[in-house]
């Protein structure tokens, strides 16, 4: 008889649905892993799958929400060769992006851990080991949980595409998952960060973390006249552009001559408006980031370690808390949600 474990799966979309069962612990095949998870982290995007918003290829129902996990191998196939049992692993989330251009697939959200492929959200996990990145060595396993989206997608903003400099100022909107690590991720090249947020208490921690300047967007509506005061009238070069919809507007009104916008976030709509005029004047670059390929996630995890680069948790919750980490999620957090996997199989 196979061996049981505990997983939280969805037999239809929303989080009313989402139960812990027991199921067999998954079988190896030839290039596969068998990791035995030890956390998980939340995403924005785990929220969006789960209410059904976000995917046009829907996951097969029932479905094991979350893409981000670490956790250690325990067992390898017969034809592995880039892993052995005993080391700490990371999923990439697009599980067929390497390097270089993305597959097609890429264009309709196919291929992607936590939707439409099954997520991670359980004790064990199978993963081929093309798709398995090697664990910072300098961080906890909660911190280390954090890494596959959020972080990857501000490092692919910043360094693997933004071309950071020390001296380019970088403002970042709000203090979530994705905004943090770019804060983390900027100020440790040399740049200096703006933060904007409603919230008066979380600027105040992002000025702990290194902010250059914040901004309270609750007293500030037109934020970019202040951006662009912080900056003298040049403007910031990069900005991490995660709320959408007409949020654009003010970014690139905020923007230095050349800059560049990463398009990440739509909290404030999926259609995203600016003034035409403004953006060819000032020759702006506007970037779409997916998160990013295994490649770009070795070489951050890398540089985590040498950096020394700690991700910020807001909470860490227990495996069978996972409905309320979710609901947590909803409510937004200053950093990123954790769920750790604290009991073993029997």
């Amino acid at each position: 008889m196979s061996k049981l474990m505990k997983q939280w799966q969805l037999s239809a979309f929303g989080l009313e649905n989402l139960v812990q069962v027991k199921v067999p612990i998954p079988e190896l095949d030839h290039n596969g892993l068998l990791i035995r998870v030890l956390a998980v982290s939340l995403n924005y995007r785990d929220k969006l799958v789960i209410q059904g918003q976000l995917l046009a290829e829907k996951p097969i129902m029932p479905f094991v929400p979350a893409s981000d996990m670490v956790g250690e191998i325990v067992a390898i196939g017969r034809g592995v060769t880039r892993f052995s049992v005993g080391e700490k692993v990371l999923g990439n989330f697009w599980t067929q992006w390497i390097d270089n251009e993305p597959p097609q697939e890429m264009t309709h959200h196919g291929l992607s851990l936590g939707g439409p492929l099954p997520g991670v959200l359980a004790e064990y996990v199978v993963l081929d080991e093309e798709i398995a990145v090697s664990a910072p060595k300098t961080l906890t396993d909660e911190q280390a949980s954090t890494l596959p989206v959020a972080a990857l997608t501000s490092w692919f903003s910043l360094i693997e595409l933004g071309d950071l400099k020390s001296n380019d100022t970088v403002l970042i909107q709000g203090t979530g998952g994705v905004a943090l690590f770019g804060l983390q991720i900027a100020h440790a090249f040399g740049a200096k960060v703006i933060i904007t947020s409603r919230d008066a208490d979380k600027l105040e921690c992002a000025k702990k973390l290194g902010a250059f300047a914040t901004i309270n967007t609750s007293k500030t509506s037109d934020w970019s006249s202040s951006a662009l005061d912080l900056t003298q009238g040049h403007g910031v070069d990069h900005i991490l552009e995660l709320l959408g919809g007409k949020n654009m507007s003010q970014s690139v009104m905020a923007l230095a001559s050349g800059g560049k916008i990463s398009q990440i976030g739509f909290i404030h709509g999926m259609d995203i408006t600016f003034p035409a005029i403004n953006l060819m004047l000032k020759r702006a670059n506007i970037q779409g980031i997916s998160v990013g390929h295994r490649r770009a996630f070795e070489d951050m995890n890398r540089a985590i370690d040498a950096l020394k680069i700690k991700p910020v948790i807001d909470k860490v919750y227990s495996f069978d808390e996972a409905p309320t980490a979710f609901k947590h999620l909803e409510k937004g957090a200053f950093g990123k949600i954790v769920i750790r996997m604290t009991e073993t199989t029997r």
